[in-house]
């Protein structure tokens, strides 16, 4: 049997590198071959912590001193896992206003 500790300590740590891949995801996409494969790292270690979170669960540990929080946290790293394979290419999905051409705009008026 292993240790509830260690199990979170595992899921805390897959969670924690799928957020760093996550954060720096702009500096890999330069190469399309590259953010394929970061992509694909995030959804993979995502789709890994929520099997751990899930087992963290049944084993009767705690995630921060919560024994609700692993479940719900499980559903959020699948939730993410999946929006980390859509590739947007860089379209514009907010259609809101873009700081770099606020100022442009007035300067051509």
């Amino acid at each position: 049997m292993v240790d509830p500790a260690t199990i979170e300590r595992l899921a805390e740590g897959l969670c924690g590198f799928s957020a760093v891949l996550f954060t720096f995801i702009a500096s890999f996409s330069r190469s399309p071959s590259v953010e394929r494969v970061v992509q694909n790292l995030i959804a993979l270690s995502l789709i890994a912590a929520a099997v751990v979170l899930w087992w963290l669960s049944l084993s009767g540990g705690t995630l921060w001193g919560s024994n609700y929080l692993p479940k719900p946290l499980s559903l959020v790293c699948v939730v993410i896992a999946i929006s980390a394979r859509m590739n947007i290419k860089g379209e514009n999905v907010s259609f809101g206003a873009n700081p770099h051409t606020i100022g442009k705009d007035k300067s051509e008026e």
